[in-house]
């Protein structure tokens, strides 16, 4: 999908820059496939904020996305593409031979009509879900298990992807789209191909009000505080943060790393995103 750019008719279409969905589906969902989905404005189930800077935005349906592709050996035809208000990507409602219809994540130069399958070992073709057992080296996949059966959950958002290398014991090594190298199972199945809309991040939305309707709040910076809300608030003038920039709990921020090196999975990643960082 291409960019789209406005003409400053309005302070707001002043270097307004979207994607262009003129291709996409322009009537609603599936029925069956959608489901009602509540505002969580960020707050846990006792009321309190978890997670800053949330809120308001436009009501939206949930469309349920099939990100297990166990379906097997039962090819599937691509009805439309359609856009998603819950995630950066595309997705793409399919219609298997035995009649079920699904929505799977639209992975890059999938078109309607197009045939994808899932299988133990299939064509490497952009739809195509297979186990990384039964894949080639080197080819590019998303949505990516964690666990065998799970689901996928790496390489999901949109223009993202990462990259089988190699093969060690019963599991696979992919590198991320950040750099990392990192393990999984060879039973875990992944989807062949990048995902869809990869201007996502070429995108300016021109008002603060765009992001409001995505229900994100503005955000207020640390330095421009008082001395009672933020550990960086306070001080004569404009002053920087200090020389340990924290969060208000006092977590080292910008940077510092605050991983627990005794994680489980730390031993699943063979080289961190941090690596090529090391060396500044």
């Amino acid at each position: 999908m291409a960019l789209k750019s406005y003409k400053p008719t309005t302070p707001g279409q002043r270097g307004l820059v979207l994607i262009d969905r003129s291709e996409l589906w322009k009537g609603r969902p599936v029925k069956a496939l959608t489901e009602g989905l509540n505002k969580k404005a960020g707050r846990n189930n006792t009321g309190r904020i978890t997670m800053r800077r949330r809120g308001g935005g436009a009501k939206r349906l949930y469309r349920i996305v099939d990100f297990k592709r166990n379906k097997f050996d039962v090819s599937a035809t691509v009805e439309r593409i359609e856009y998603d208000p819950n995630r950066t990507a595309f997705i793409a409602l399919v219609k298997y031979d035995d009649g079920e219809q699904a929505y799977v994540l639209a992975p890059q130069r999938l078109a309607v009509g197009d045939k994808i399958i899932a299988g133990t070992k299939v064509d490497v073709k952009p739809g195509n879900a297979m186990p990384f057992s039964g894949m080639p080296i080197g080819t590019i996949v998303h949505n990516i298990e964690m666990k065998p059966g799970k689901g996928g959950q790496i390489a999901r958002a949109a223009g993202t992807y990462a990259q089988f290398v190699g093969r060690d014991g019963g599991y696979a090594q992919i590198r991320l789209s950040s750099g990392e190298l990192r393990l999984v199972r060879q039973e875990c199945m992944a989807t062949v191909g990048a995902v869809s809309n990869p201007d996502n991040s070429n995108q300016n939305f021109g008002k603060a009000g765009r992001n409001r309707h995505k229900g994100i709040r503005p955000s207020v910076r640390g330095v421009v505080m008082n001395p009672v809300d933020h550990p960086h608030g306070g001080g004569e003038g404009r002053t920087s943060g200090g020389r340990h920039p924290v969060s208000p709990w006092g977590k080292p921020t910008k940077g510092a790393r605050t991983r627990n090196k005794n994680k489980a999975s730390s031993k699943l990643i063979l080289r961190s995103r941090h690596a090529k960082k090391k060396g500044r």
